[in-house]
């Protein structure tokens, strides 16, 4: 079998994280990569020893593969020239701006026999993978996503640009559909949401509580998942997972109830390398990818839920 040749559309600071991840792969080619603005395309091409493209058009035809990671607002657009194509797509989160777009391009990969897989890098984190196994009755979730300000990712919404990633991973575990949604936020820079709270209610009982800001003065990425029996702890950007369970049972009232902790760390772990080689081995195998264009929508669906509620009580209070 010949050596898939992959490449990179959009290589801002994201997409030259993926450059180099597919540069750093001994069995593919990084065949080229492309971006508007030229010059940039130039500079991180001679970094990775690959070609330079003005368009992803030109890329197409010496490609196998590729990763978009442009502005959410052209996802959708060069996503479907690119499954149109007959190319596989790994598709930076969100998957679309809206549903419609969503569900095309599903379509278009489903048509053409294509690959395409969503980057929801947490789904990857060798900790959140260690928190699914030891899960058996989600009470109670809780999600802190808190980031410096900074002008990426601001094309849209902090529901879309941060707190989608949580709302992936929770809707993956706890599997059930949405009995209610409940949504505060607010911008703060411009006329977009900069940060935002929503509690979910899930139809098994399961409540959901999540927030995220890029306006803050600190860094936190956390989810706590408390059972009738433990409470799993994660935190995302250290990859440690924190357990503590009540281990069998007190022999009397006046006993201390026997609790027991335990934590795991992988700080050699890279969640974007996994990410990526889970992409390659979809398309090698015709498997279907481990965070799939489906998944997408369904986080992408929730997402603009809660920012049509919080926008709508903005109006009302106005």
């Amino acid at each position: 079998m010949r050596r898939l040749r992959l490449g990179v559309v959009g290589v801002g600071y994201v997409g030259e994280l993926h450059a180099r991840k597919y540069a750093s792969m001994e069995d593919i080619d990084l065949a080229g990569l492309a971006d508007i603005d030229f010059e940039r395309a130039k500079d991180i091409a001679r970094k990775y020893n690959t070609k330079a493209y003005n368009t992803h058009s030109e890329l197409l035809s010496d490609v196998d593969g590729l990763s978009l990671a442009v502005p959410t607002t052209s996802h959708f657009e060069i996503g479907h020239d690119i499954l149109t194509h007959g190319t596989h797509l790994l598709v930076e989160k969100p998957i679309a701006l809206n549903l419609g777009d969503a569900d095309r391009l599903i379509e278009m990969a489903k048509k053409n026999n294509t690959i395409l897989q969503i980057g929801h890098i947490e789904r990857f984190n060798p900790a959140v993978v260690k928190m699914e196994s030891l899960l058996s009755k989600p009470i109670f979730i809780e999600s802190h996503r808190l980031s410096l300000f900074t002008k990426r990712g601001t094309d849209v919404d902090v529901v879309l640009d941060l707190m989608i990633h949580d709302l992936d991973i929770i809707l993956h575990l706890v599997n059930s559909g949405i009995k209610e949604i409940d949504a505060v936020g607010m911008p703060v820079i411009d006329d977009k949401i900069d940060i935002a709270n929503v509690r979910i209610i899930f139809a098994n009982g399961t409540v959901a509580n999540l927030t995220a800001s890029r306006v803050s003065n600190e860094s936190l990425r956390m989810i706590r998942i408390f059972q009738p029996d433990s409470c799993i702890s994660v935190d995302y950007g250290k990859r440690k997972i924190s357990v503590t369970q009540l281990k069998g049972e007190r022999k009397n009232a006046t006993d201390p109830c026997p609790i027991g902790h335990r934590e795991d760390k992988f700080p050699d772990s890279d969640p974007l390398a996994d990410q990526i080689r889970s992409f390659v081995e979809a398309i090698k195998g015709g498997t279907e990818p481990k965070v799939s264009g489906v998944d997408g929508k369904k986080a992408l669906a929730v997402a603009l839920s809660i920012i049509d509620q919080i926008k709508g009580k903005a109006r009302i209070t106005s």
